[in-house]
């Protein structure tokens, strides 16, 4: 039996590896690599296997670093089955053809260029046609369906987004565990990650093994500041926020501040139409909340409360520029790489009444994570703007599982054998000292290729 990664190794985004056991080639996870834009796009455009020998794929969930590159991979080949949960099947109709688009228009704006110094042009990495095809070979499952395809394997609900999965596999006489991304207990909405009994091997996520969350109680504590700061200053608050789950959490968390008359009925623009569509698969999807949530959904309490305007056409996005008073803005993308968002920074980070959210993790070398890190002046668009809004980070609302939660996940299921992925090597480095001095044996795997027998 043998496993060999192809993402996410000592970094965050483009999750991807294989499990050959019991003659089965089994995919799981094909997310799209984000960061230093040439270096990312060499790596999704081409595959360091060849799709057409995958006999099947498994899916965690539906974000873009573990899905957005399902489309590519029908195109080069890919032809059999991809499982997963039935919520991440309808959220993917609407990410993965976004997420096209995207591609279509980068690379027709790239043409643009090149065409005018006569280069050849460029193709996207996929189109909307070659998304809406993938979609076909979605299966989708409910938590604790055991399958038996050569392997055998059951989804298990991983309390990281809505219909995120943990994936164990029984495989050669072995338990496997991959964890997809790990959820956090007590966070709205979801209910907590399942915790199975004792495994042999766990693969499992380093997102943030070097640091703690605090508690989300202190993150509600700090959101209720920074908005009544916003409010007194007559200032915006701009929001970059991941269409899924991170921008629903936020809106739950503003509307509970509303319910109970800690802050007044501001208005709230939800200025993406993915996430707006989003938005109704979580309404379409109860089955997976936590019971508070379905309570308060079923009274109409959570997404269509008070003073919310959801915005999907272009003219209505810019004219939020022109508004004078206070209100928060949350647009997409959650790293500040394409999308609305860009254009609502550029507008509004060189004025000093205005803050600047940051509700989630920020990748090496995207705009967000400058911002995070304090730069004092920033490229959008090809243009240098000088930041004088604050930046505030909310850390706590990560949907991540911090240092400790993974550690005390490890001491539940009892693995023989750990092996590290998605995380910065700071972060994979640190929590395998960790490990390693509680008696496991870890490996992280160094590089896309890398291949261990198990």
């Amino acid at each position: 039996m043998k496993i060999e990664f192809y993402g996410a190794t000592k970094e965050v985004t483009g999750s991807k590896f294989i499990l050959e056991a019991d003659g089965a080639h089994v995919l799981f996870e094909c997310g799209l690599f984000q960061g230093k834009r040439k270096e990312a796009e060499k790596k999704n455009r081409e595959f360091p296997f060849n799709p057409e020998e995958i006999d099947f794929m498994i899916l965690s969930h539906a974000h873009i670093d573990h899905s957005g590159n399902i489309p590519n991979l029908v195109k080069r080949g890919f032809k059999s089955d991809i499982f997963t949960t039935s919520a991440t099947v309808d959220l993917l109709k609407y990410m993965l053809l976004d997420s096209a688009y995207i591609h279509e228009k980068d690379a027709e704006y790239v043409n643009k260029k090149k065409k005018k110094k006569g280069e050849e042009p460029i193709e996207p990495l996929y189109t909307v046609e070659d998304a809406e095809k993938s979609l076909v070979h979605f299966k989708p499952l409910s938590y604790h369906d055991k399958q038996n395809r050569n392997i055998t394997f059951t989804l298990l609900d991983a309390g990281h987004i809505l219909g995120s999965a943990e994936v164990l596999i029984e495989a050669d006489g072995k338990r496997i565990l991959f964890t997809g991304d790990l959820g956090r207990n007590n966070l709205p909405i979801i209910r907590d990650p399942e915790v199975p009994e004792k495994v042999d091997i766990l693969i499992m996520e380093s997102t943030y093994g070097d640091r703690l969350h605090g508690d989300i109680e202190l993150a509600e504590k700090a959101l209720l500041e920074i908005i009544r700061i916003a409010i007194k200053r007559k200032g915006k608050i701009i929001i970059p926020s991941f269409a899924l789950e991170r921008a629903q959490e936020i809106i739950y968390a503003i509307n509970s501040l509303i319910i109970d008359g800690r802050i007044p009925d501001i208005p709230i623009y939800v200025d993406s139409p993915l996430t707006v569509n989003v938005t109704e698969v979580f309404i379409n999807h109860p089955e997976y909340f936590d019971e508070e949530a379905y309570k308060l959904l079923r009274e109409d309490r959570v997404f269509h409360y008070g003073n919310i305007n959801y915005i999907k056409d272009v003219e209505q996005s810019k004219a939020l520029n022109d508004k004078e008073e206070p209100m928060i803005i949350i647009s997409a993308s959650g790293m500040c790489e394409h999308g609305r968002i860009l254009h609502h920074l550029k507008n509004n980070i060189e004025n000093d009444r205005n803050t600047i959210l940051i509700v989630g993790f920020q990748a090496k070398n995207t705009l967000g994570r400058r911002l995070v890190e304090g730069e004092d002046e920033v490229n959008i668009f090809g243009e240098s703007y000088k930041r004088r809004a604050d930046v505030k980070v909310l850390n706590e609302f990560s949907a991540h599982a911090d240092r400790n939660d993974l550690i005390e996940f490890v001491k539940k299921v009892e693995p023989e054998r750990i092996f590290l992925v998605h995380g910065e090597e700071k972060q994979i480095e640190s929590l395998k000292d960790a490990l390693e001095d509680l008696g496991y044996q870890v490996d992280v795997p160094e590089e896309i290729g890398t291949v261990y027998e198990i």
